[in-house]
């Protein structure tokens, strides 16, 4: 069975920590909430810090949540986030979404938020997925699509940031415009019955911009994906320093306005 071969190009610094903490079942996981139920057992691949996990497990409780990453420290904050919000009914575990750690049939509700991107094959990630869901469960994922970011006004060095992003998470063996071909991979993964829906995330108000450009402009220049960036050849810290410059910029701008596509499947075991 393959292991996982992506590396995870944002890591865990804190500007990335930060985004993943604003995410909600309402803003994330909305094409779902709709098929979830009271007493389901749900399986939340790649959780992170674990803000959607307690929402899920707030709709099916008095089933369980299973909240698993392939990041041993990440738990630690998910463990926090389902404590703080009452959550009693999640359990926590590491796992290769390429090679689960789960018997066949284990769970009705399959969830992955933003992970496809990230693995090294997504096909045989989902194909893993499909194992461990119950015949007449489901399958979710939503991921985002960078080639289809955009963004007014137009800032020259952001075109340059989206180039640069794409490239070094493809040389970490990922696909970063994973959205759109989301459906693709379910039918490889052997799915014939999928919905294929997309939904955004919009940021134009002015706290927005000034968050989300910070955050960014931060991420840019001391995460993780700064480091891969610069260690793997594809650019310079000057560079770097220019495009958090451009993230400032942005955010900066009274009529600033962003937009952050996903592409969302739901499919039917």
């Amino acid at each position: 069975m393959p292991k996982e071969t992506a590396v995870y190009t944002h890591g865990h610094h804190e500007s990335v920590l930060r985004s993943h903490r604003w995410r909600t079942a309402a803003n994330s996981a909305a094409y779902l909430l709709a098929e979830l139920r009271p007493g389901q057992d749900l399986l939340d691949v790649g959780c992170g810090p674990g803000t959607i996990t307690a929402d899920l497990a707030g709709l099916v409780a008095p089933g369980t949540v299973t909240a698993v990453d392939a990041a041993e420290d990440v738990l630690g904050r998910a463990r926090e986030a389902t404590a703080s919000a009452g959550r009693d009914n999640v359990r926590f575990a590491v796992a290769d979404v390429h090679a689960l750690d789960f018997p066949d049939d284990s769970f009705d509700i399959v969830h992955a938020h933003q992970v496809l991107q990230h693995v090294g094959d997504p096909v045989q990630a989902l194909r893993e997925l499909r194992r461990v869901c119950r015949p007449g469960g489901i399958v979710a994922a939503r991921d985002a699509d960078y080639g289809s970011f955009t963004w007014f006004p137009d800032v020259p060095a952001l075109d340059g940031w989206q180039e640069l992003y794409r490239r070094v998470a493809r040389a970490n063996g990922g696909e970063p415009d994973a959205g759109r071909r989301l459906l693709s991979w379910a039918r490889r993964a052997g799915f014939t019955d999928i919905t294929s829906t997309a939904t955004t995330w919009c940021f134009a108000t002015p706290d927005e911009r000034a968050w989300w450009g910070g955050l960014w402009a931060e991420r840019t220049t001391a995460s993780g994906y700064a480091a891969l960036a610069v260690d793997g050849g594809h650019t310079t810290q000057e560079r770097l320093a220019g495009i958090a410059g451009a993230w400032r910029e942005w955010g900066a701008a009274e009529d600033g306005w962003f937009m952050v596509p996903h592409g969302e499947i739901i499919c039917r075991v």
